[in-house]
């Protein structure tokens, strides 16, 4: 069976080599992206399996991302969650029924933790 592949797309690159690193321990195939546009050009490029997708980037932020992605017939069924600091009930709230991302993972996360939110949405 083909690994299942994850794009991480963070400014931030210590949470980028950390996910990623977490992640391959469990047997994906990680690949990663240090901005919004990077993001969109390796998914259109790629097609994850799955985009772990940070809200708080400059250049472009994470829902200007996701609102891209699922604009787009090529990337639109790729399962999108965000990994963000934003841990208010109000921002996870309108993230999941409003926005409708399939899910929100807030940092700071557990290993066990991001690998098993990953594996669902797989």
């Amino acid at each position: 069976m083909a690994k299942k592949k994850i794009l991480v797309v963070d400014d931030e690159k210590n949470i980028v080599d950390l996910v990623g690193m977490i992640l391959e321990a469990e047997g994906f195939d990680v690949s990663k992206a240090m901005s919004g546009p990077e993001g969109i050009s390796k998914t259109q490029k790629e097609k994850p399996d799955l985009v772990l997708l940070d809200i708080m980037m400059p250049e472009m932020d994470g829902w200007v991302v996701y609102r891209k992605l699922k604009e787009n017939p090529k990337t639109k069924n790729i399962p999108v969650a965000m990994l963000t600091v934003k841990a208010q009930t109000i921002d996870k709230e309108m993230a999941l029924d409003v926005i409708g991302v399939e899910d929100y993972i807030t940092k700071p996360f557990t290993p066990e933790e991001l690998v098993e939110r990953v594996q669902k949405l797989l």
